[in-house]
């Protein structure tokens, strides 16, 4: 006799349910949504399958293949509990599986159902609220509402896109300035380990012109989670942030995860015409978890031991961010590349420079003269500073960046004392205000924003100009 196949059927039960006036407005929102989502569905068939291989980083499934596709989310049961997991590749007899925890608990044997799409759907309750990467609470504030249910997440058609055309006050002198950013723009931050990513994170993340704040932070140390949500960014903004978690000791699954869930929630926003600012920490972090997943699977590494399909799945999460189509708003993205080594041509850091809008590069040797935030602005560029400068600001730029290059170039020179005042008035005059400017430019979290970093910067030169006929030390 043949073994009739493994599916379950779930009845859904019916439930005694509160009159309107007892429920608040919100909740009777999300029953209006829940109720469009699974209307008509008497019973729910899984299909079912069972495990015939373990391995520390996947495990195999038989009995799904007719029926899976990529990306489905499957349920396993086993003595401890039902746990979740990913089918990253399928073959004519067996699905790989890659479980969202580590300790998947997988064996030989264990029933296996794909679940139906009933994935987390963002709601605007969710500001204020901290998430793991299937948009589950992790902060002890309770359950989330859930939203409509949406198609599946794809970057807008370039054609239907609105144009990136304004600029913003970031708050932070040196990329007002030099690298300055618009509403829709996406901005690497490339820097080394320990100079200063997350705290310049935290300070544009703390930007007033933005209605909503999606904060992905990916393969962080637990510890610093909760500091750099409560003391970094601080309670004021955190009311209007989402935060999407996946620390270093999750699976690489919960880390490859947790950069889409953050850009579908800003996704969500941006669907209601807001302007959202997505920070992400560490895209590169997210690289490694598409490494490790696509090497489990088989795939071989190409570049410094990363596989073809990283430098795929890269683009394809970062052109999601920017403008909406006409009548959205825009999602700014602001990522922070953690470049190994200090080498920016890394091919993670190359692959990213070459898909984003701008890079501001940090560097170690100005985080060591005590300069915060350690922005070298002759490296950084934004691609649509045109777009926030007037036109004479664009031509005091071009000035400034002239004068630091002649007084970088020159360093060795003047500290052998082979530097003659008056030989050279361009040199000079950069001696004389470069230092002046660095020091401008020096700003800590808890400064003062200033509306026009500008003028800040003419006040603060007028204040250390010193006479023309003293001596140039």
């Amino acid at each position: 006799m043949a073994a009739e196949p493994d599916i379950q059927p779930l009845p859904v039960e019916a439930a005694a349910s509160p009159t309107p006036a007892d429920l608040p407005e919100t909740t009777l929102h999300a029953l209006e949504h829940l109720q469009s989502r699974f209307a008509g569905d008497r019973m729910l068939l899984r299909n079912g399958g069972r495990i015939d291989e373990v391995s520390p980083s996947h495990y195999r499934v038989r009995g799904i293949s007719a029926s899976a596709r990529l990306g489905d989310v499957i349920e396993h049961r086993s003595a401890s509990g039902a746990r979740s997991g990913e089918i990253v590749r399928i073959g004519p007899e067996e699905v790989l599986v890659a479980p969202y925890e580590r300790n998947a608990d997988a064996g030989i044997g264990d029933p296996v159902f794909i679940q139906t799409g009933r994935g987390a759907a963002p709601h605007a309750s969710w500001r204020g609220r901290v998430i793991d990467a299937l948009g589950r609470p992790v902060d002890g504030a309770g359950p989330l509402l859930q939203g409509k249910a949406g198609e599946a997440a794809a970057a807008p058609l370039a054609m239907s896109r609105q144009r990136v055309a304004t600029g913003f006050r970031t708050g932070v002198r040196v990329i007002d300035i030099f690298t300055p950013i618009c509403f829709g723009q996406r901005l690497g931050i490339f820097a080394g380990s320990g100079v200063g990513k997350s705290t310049l994170l935290a300070m544009l993340a703390s930007a007033e012109a933005f209605d909503t704040v999606v904060v992905a932070l990916v393969g962080e140390r637990g510890r610093e989670v909760r500091e750099f949500l409560e003391d970094t960014i601080g309670a004021e903004s955190l009311a209007k942030t989402v935060a999407v978690v996946a620390t270093s000791d999750e699976s690489a699954m919960m880390r490859k995860r947790a950069p889409d869930m953050a850009m579908r929630v800003a996704e969500h926003f941006r669907e209601q015409g807001q302007r959202v600012l997505l920070v992400l920490d560490s895209i590169t972090r997210f690289a490694h978890a598409l490494r490790e997943v696509a090497i489990g699977v088989g795939e071989p590494p190409v570049a410094r031991g990363y596989p073809a399909s990283v430098f795929t799945d890269l683009p394809k999460l970062l052109e999601r961010a920017g403008p909406g189509v006409d009548g959205a708003g825009s999602i700014t993205a602001i990522l922070s590349v953690l470049v190994d080594g200090d080498d920016h041509n890394d091919p993670v850091a190359d692959s990213i420079r070459g898909i984003l809008d701008g890079h501001v590069v940090l560097d170690r040797s100005i985080a060591e003269q005590g300069r915060y935030p350690p922005v070298d602005p002759l490296a950084s560029i934004s691609r649509l500073a045109p777009k926030a400068w007037t036109k004479e600001q664009q031509i005091l730029v071009t000035r400034l960046r002239s004068m630091i290059a002649r007084f970088e170039d020159t360093r060795d020179i003047r500290l052998l004392g082979a530097y003659q005042p008056g030989a050279d008035p361009e040199l000079d005059l950069a001696v004389r205000q470069v230092p002046t400017i660095y020091e401008a430019l020096t700003q800590t979290p808890q400064d003062r924003v200033s509306p026009d970093p500008f003028a800040d910067l003419a006040r603060h030169l007028r204040s250390k100009e010193k006479p023309v006929d003293e001596p140039v030390e």
